[in-house]
């Protein structure tokens, strides 16, 4: 699922009534005690030095030693508990132990080098609900901690894929259902992603759920089911089987994520109208839907000791509606499969159980500050998770923005829109580079009828079903035709333009300055000067794009995996070489790498693209670009087959802004022979030339060699090359390599590839001519800068290091030393 800005709903506060009070957080989900008091050891300052210990620990670009985390934790504890006015430093040296504890065992059960590429049999259960795809279905796979299964293996969580088989023999895919106990021969590599501005982390999201290994289900006609499944997650895929048996296909999907969290049935467009509607929050159980279960029985509880007073001798009333709450919220959480927001939400209800359970009183913000302490305690690597930062901060804008809330609910809500559309934006534009300009419209809307109407009617029916099958079918159709209601007017608004804004990639110093500015916005009304706080918004909202200058070239060569995607800029204009493959199991690089590239750096539209041939590795994406962004116009070599496309004869050229770009391949009525028939471009600005040879094989390169020898304007002589066929062993002939006289051969490969591109070789022919070799396997996506001060080069894992980044674990070390390299044309 796709996180989206987190809107909070009012957060009504409820004097003497005798239960928990619901919070309407649509992340974290929160229960607001009605005792204000004061817990020194617990309070606000405390949560902010953990807070603070947890991210320093978990952003540092590498590692702390364990003496260090020891020594941390040593000194911090008793500074913590000390009563004292620097507890909360005790605290922060904490917070930095336990998440460099965490983090130091997070990376030692990700599967070693030497255990990848191995078949290996392994016996466990499925412990999530599996993903059904065209041809591929995905799932999680927690390995028995038996001893006859393998040692690095024991216990650890592996995310595997079931393909289908060729022959159509076997066991079929289809069968693997949650719960389920399997044995079964797979190949496993350490989790492994693609590093590309504004693309989605996945080593950071492996890194946080604790996977040790990622891989694929070998001889799947093999594999043994050893036991039918069982536990909360098989009955969660049965009902949510029953959900889409019974109710209308337009509506089932959703009733399964509003009952069940399964948003396994939402496509992609379904993802699209959420995300461009901010209403992403709303969708899967999320620590409101928790809140208000748990409201629900803490109500109910009240009202049996209402009915029966004589239980009050025994249990007070208000004790048994906290406990009643918090029995909702575990047995609702585990209805969700006890998803990590879901989890937060029943910590935070325990929270102030305990508060009422000891009668204490407490104010909302303490209350809050001990909710943090305790999902830190627990688990200080939700931190890397966006649904920690935005419930939390969330709840905390509310809170101070909207002290006085509950007495006029229309208006409150109203506020609430504006508090936390306010209050969120600059969190959520760093998180996911883009904003919701119809969120808080669309908020208003759907947070008081889906969350009120829609959820309440869709759990009441899984509730009956639970009881007897078909009693629960009434409340799934009210709650199907209650949402249909509701649905098109989103998807309308979603359709508009205006509705998504996507911002562009911005320094680190542009969130803090943002925060500052809102909170400086949020100021009591009659302070001076607050509309000078939307500057501190603009290096967030407006970044620099620094785009080269007339003349200049810059070189954006994307980690596609294998594959290649070259994105090309200068001073105004835009073109884009291949966009990476598209996999029939649903991976579709135009989607999730080119497009979210081009909007982090700033690319609304593109003068030109270049599809260099028909391989999917080089094309598959680009029906999706061109879905997604507009193109002037488009080439591709005659006959490849690639719609509404114009061929690329060598001898074509045009200018933009001071540099040259030519076709150098293939000639006039050149046959179409695939990779020999891709073609070949060479950039020249007034301080370099780069040559993109697409896959390109010996006999053409030899052919490019002679014909630029015969003729001055085919000269290939480049300082920038990407390096044909991802370096593989039919290309890269001697005498290209020596005539290109390249300081900079870039291959664009995938981590692991079953083709072992780029071969050793290869590399060693550019390095002994004299040209370094990075490598978007090794090194992610790379930048390349032809100005004034000769050629820079950057490379994604070099400039931005990370705690998790699983290249710094390879064998083969980054190429890059440093952020930057330097070299100067001759």
């Amino acid at each position: 699922m796709s996180n989206a800005a987190r809107t909070p709903p009012s957060i009504p506060t409820i004097d003497r009534v005798p239960c928990v009070a619901t919070v309407a957080d649509a992340a974290g989900g929160v229960f607001l005690a009605t005792t204000p008091a004061r817990s020194r050891p617990l309070g606000l300052p405390v949560a902010s030095g953990l807070l603070a210990g947890v991210s320093l620990a978990l952003w540092l670009p590498w590692l702390a030693p364990l003496w260090l985390l020891l020594a941390a934790a040593v000194v911090g504890a008793p500074a913590w508990w000390q009563a004292w006015r620097g507890r909360w430093m005790g605290a922060y040296l904490v917070g930095f132990a336990l998440a460099g504890l965490h983090a130091t065992h997070a990376l030692s059960v990700q599967l070693p080098v030497d255990w990848e590429k191995r078949d290996v049999e392994v016996r466990g259960r499925l412990v999530e609900l599996p993903q059904h795809q065209p041809r591929r279905t995905a799932f999680a796979f927690r390995v028995d901690r038996a001893n006859d299964q393998p040692e690095p293996l024991r216990g650890r969580l592996l995310r595997l894929s079931w393909y289908d088989e060729r022959d159509g023999t076997g066991t079929g895919r289809d069968e693997v259902q949650a719960g389920q106990r399997w044995e079964m021969t797979v190949r496993l590599r350490a989790p492994r992603g693609l590093r590309n501005p504004g693309g989605f982390d996945s080593e950071k999201h492996a890194f946080a759920g604790r996977v040790s290994a990622s891989g694929y289900v070998r001889e799947p006609g093999k594999a043994r089911l050893e036991q039918a499944g069982t536990g909360i997650n098989a009955w969660r895929g049965a009902m949510s089987q029953r959900i889409a048996d019974s109710v209308a296909p337009e509506s089932a999907r959703f009733l399964s994520a509003f009952a069940l969290g399964d948003t396994r049935g939402l496509d992609d467009e379904d993802w699209h109208v959420l995300r461009a509607t901010g209403l992403s929050h709303l969708v899967a159980i999320s620590g409101m839907h928790v809140g208000i279960v748990a409201g629900f029985f803490a109500l109910a509880m009240a009202g049996v000791w209402w009915v029966f007073p004589g239980l009050g001798r025994r249990v007070p009333r208000p004790i048994a509606a906290a406990m009643g709450g918090l029995v909702g919220a575990i047995l609702y959480a585990a209805v969700a499969g006890f998803a990590l927001p879901t989890v937060r939400t029943v910590l935070m209800v325990a929270v102030v159980a305990g508060m009422r359970i000891q009668r204490r009183r407490s104010t909302t913000l303490e209350v809050l500050a001990l909710a943090m302490i305790a999902v830190l305690v627990v688990d200080p690597l939700s931190a890397l998770t966006a649904g920690f930062w935005l419930s939390f901060f969330g709840v905390a804008w509310l809170v101070w923005c909207l002290p006085e809330v509950g007495r006029r609910p229309p208006h409150d809500l109203v506020s609430a829109q504006g508090v936390a559309t306010i209050g969120l934006l600059p969190l959520t534009a760093v998180l996911f580079d883009q904003a919701s300009l119809a969120g808080p419209l669309a908020n208003l809307v759907a947070v008081p009828w889906w969350t009120l109407v829609v959820v309440p009617l869709s759990l009441v029916g899984t509730a009956l079903e639970l009881l007897h099958a078909g009693w629960g079918l009434w409340a799934w159709d009210a709650a199907a035709w209650c949402f249909q209601l509701s649905w098109p007017l989103f998807d309308t608004m979603a359709a508009s333009d205006m509705a998504l804004w996507w911002l562009r990639e911005s320094r680190w110093y542009a969130l803090p300055l943002a925060l500052a500015g809102a909170f400086w916005l949020l100021l009591p009304r009659g302070l001076p000067g607050r509309p000078l706080a939307l500057l501190l918004w603009l290096p967030l909202l407006w970044p620099a794009r620094d785009l080269p200058a007339p003349g200049e070239v810059d070189i954006q060569v994307l980690d596609v995996g294998q594959g290649s995607s070259v994105l090309v800029r200068t001073a105004a204009h835009n073109l884009l070489y291949d966009m990476g493959p598209s996999t029939p199991d649903g991976f579709d690089s135009g989607e999730r790498v080119v497009i979210p590239a081009l909007r982090a750096l700033g690319v609304e539209r593109l003068d030109r693209a270049v599809v260099s041939h028909a391989d999917n590795d080089h094309s598959g994406g680009f029906e999706a670009v061109r879905r997604r962004t507009g193109i002037d116009s488009a080439n591709a070599p005659e006959d490849s087959g690639i719609a509404d496309t114009l061929p690329c004869v060598a001898g074509e050229q045009w200018q933009w802004d001071g540099v040259s770009f030519r076709f150098m391949h293939p000639p006039p009525y050149f046959p179409y022979l695939g990779n020999d028939a891709s073609c070949v471009l060479r950039i020249t600005g007034k301080h370099g030339s780069a040559l993109l040879l697409g896959d390109v094989g010996k006999v053409i390169e030899r052919d490019l060699v002679r014909r630029s020898r015969l003729d001055a304007e085919s000269a290939i002589k480049a300082e920038v090359v990407l390096v044909s066929h991802h370096g593989a062993a039919n290309a890269s002939d001697p005498a290209l390599v020596e005539a290109t006289g390249a300081q900079l051969a870039i291959m664009s490969s995938g981590h692991g590839n079953r083709f072992g591109h780029p071969r050793t070789e290869v590399t060693r022919r550019w390095q002994d001519a004299g040209a370094a070799t990075p490598d978007t396997a090794q090194d992610g996506a790379i930048r390349v800068r032809m100005g004034e001060a000769g050629i820079s080069v950057e490379t994604r894992r070099a400039a931005r290091p990370r705690l998790w980044d699983a290249g710094r674990r390879d064998n083969k070390p980054l190429v890059d030393a440093a952020p930057e390299l330097s070299y100067r044309p001759d």
